[in-house]
């Protein structure tokens, strides 16, 4: 059986590794916020959640809808999804007390511990067929119809009675009938396990049957070695039988593994949401679009770890950047130009993933990677120079680089004089543009700027710049603006030292 709820046609696998830049992505992004609010207190949603997004980023445009659609599903049904989830997690509680025979050498323990098993999982399947029976109709999308047909299908009545069939014959009330060809030096070889076909008759017919020939011999109570020989006899002609019944368990366990790991996936989404809805904060589903096409526009799109940090709904900000590859963003220090980067990276991560966006509208095409250069605090341990480790997280940068990659860039190249940051700004920049790479730029480096403002001749970039009013507050607003000589950094000091 399979699961199949993130993938079309494949299990999702936990051991997959991750991003090269997964801690530039989660130190730029804030993801851990995002993590914990996915997972509350629990560690496997947490580790479910952090995979499965920043994984996100391989999903093409079929996956992305396809589990769009089932976490329509689970919003629309949390209680079922939430009581699913704990039928998976309680099976696998239910191995961790009652299976210890794969730790033994001995097939006759690996065959009673899965024994005892498998009977306990047989209730735990029909559980979960009453369960699909219950529930199957209120669910719409591809993923869980054909999740809950697959159980119908699967656990019939017939499966149940075989399956029972078969645990009556290993429990061996009759007897064990093992049958072995005579081998080299009078030994036995090639064990077969047979099943008794006798058939119960009458005391009268059995009285006047006449019975084949056999012999029989019996080990005395102290004979120690003959005990252990004749064990040793048992565990050779029921070894094959013990091996079957444990593979066939390992594939139920599996599957109860990936239930609940897929299932973790949503559960996760479903506590963001509500984490979403106490503080009123909007949220959508997204309307991903080929890596091809060049497409980036939203509504009221805003940082959702930012919002989960301060409990609160924060601003958000409006944006068209469809068929533009370049987003300069300029403005007042402490504007939320920051913050408005960190919302394009955290909400590209959401969509790639399947999960709705914080925003009211959002439509963007899918990035083949995302890739983040922030600056960094000075760090005294450095043996090189601010510069030269911009420069040389920069090559790096470049050796992953993939077609339609998305770029974000905070402040990169100020740790030199305006002329030499604005001029490796704009190679670095160009050379990236050249390649069909998308990027967005938030940057105090004016020439840069205004340069690239001024030679947008083919109208491929756009000029976004943090809001200030005159009485030098600010709305954290961006809007569409050209760049400005100042950044108003004045403003911050006389808040700071209070100058008028």
């Amino acid at each position: 059986m399979k699961v199949l709820l993130l993938y079309k046609n494949d299990d999702f696998d936990l051991k997959q590794s991750l991003p090269w830049n997964e801690r530039e992505l989660i130190q730029d992004l804030e993801l851990n916020i995002l993590f914990n609010a996915m997972a509350g207190d629990d560690d496997f949603l947490f580790d479910v959640s952090r995979k499965s997004i920043l994984l996100g980023l391989k999903n093409d445009l079929d996956t992305i809808v396809y589990r769009q659609n089932i976490l329509k599903d689970c919003l629309e049904n949390p209680t079922v999804i939430r009581l699913l989830y704990d039928i998976s997690v309680g099976a696998l509680d239910k191995r961790k007390i009652g299976w210890f025979g794969v730790f033994s050498r001995y097939p006759s323990s690996i065959l009673s511990d899965s024994t005892r098993m498998m009977e306990i999982f047989v209730d735990i399947l029909k559980l979960l067929k009453n369960f699909a029976d219950e529930n199957a109709g209120k669910f719409q999308s591809e993923g869980f119809n054909r999740f809950f047909t697959m159980l119908q299908n699967e656990l019939t009545d017939t499966y149940f009675e075989e399956i029972q069939n078969h645990l009556n014959s290993l429990r061996f009330r009759d007897g064990i009938l093992i049958s072995y060809d005579l081998g080299k030096g009078n030994k036995g070889a090639n064990p077969k396990l047979h099943k008794f076909h006798s058939k119960k008759t009458s005391w009268l017919r059995q009285l006047f049957t006449k019975r084949p020939q056999f012999f029989t011999f019996y080990i005395n109570p102290r004979d120690e070695s003959g005990a252990r020989a004749l064990s040793d006899l048992t565990n050779e002609g029921i070894n094959l039988v013990a091996n079957a019944l444990a593979q066939s368990l390992d594939h139920i366990l599996h599957f109860f593994n990936q239930l609940r790991t897929e299932l973790a996936f949503y559960i996760g989404c479903l506590n963001l949401r509500d984490k979403l809805e106490e503080m009123q904060a909007p949220s959508c589903f997204p309307n991903p679009m080929a890596s091809e096409e060049r497409k980036h526009s939203f509504k009221e799109l805003y940082d959702v770890c930012l919002a989960l940090k301060m409990k609160q709904k924060i601003v958000g900000n409006e944006m068209n950047a469809d068929n533009k590859s370049l987003v300069i963003i300029t403005g007042a220090n402490q504007g939320g130009k920051s913050t408005f980067l960190r919302s394009i990276g955290l909400a590209q991560l959401m969509m790639q993933s399947g999960i709705f966006i914080p925003a009211e509208y959002f439509s963007a095409n899918i990035c083949g990677t995302l890739i983040t250069h922030f600056k960094r605090e000075e760090d005294i341990t450095m043996k090189s120079g601010k510069l030269d480790e911009e420069l040389s997280r920069m090559s790096s940068i470049v050796d992953h680089i993939i077609p339609n990659t998305l770029l974000l860039f905070n402040e990169s190249f100020a740790a030199t004089n305006e002329r030499e940051g604005s001029e490796i700004a704009k190679q670095i920049v160009t050379a990236l543009l050249e390649k069909n790479l998308k990027v967005f730029f938030v940057t105090h480096l004016y020439e840069f700027a205004h340069n690239l403002y001024n030679n947008n001749k083919m109208g491929k970039a756009i000029f976004l710049r943090a809001e200030r009013q005159t009485d030098t507050s600010r709305t954290f607003k961006l809007i569409e603006a050209k760049p400005l000589e100042t950044s108003y950094g004045m403003d911050v000091y006389n808040k700071v030292f209070g100058g008028s």
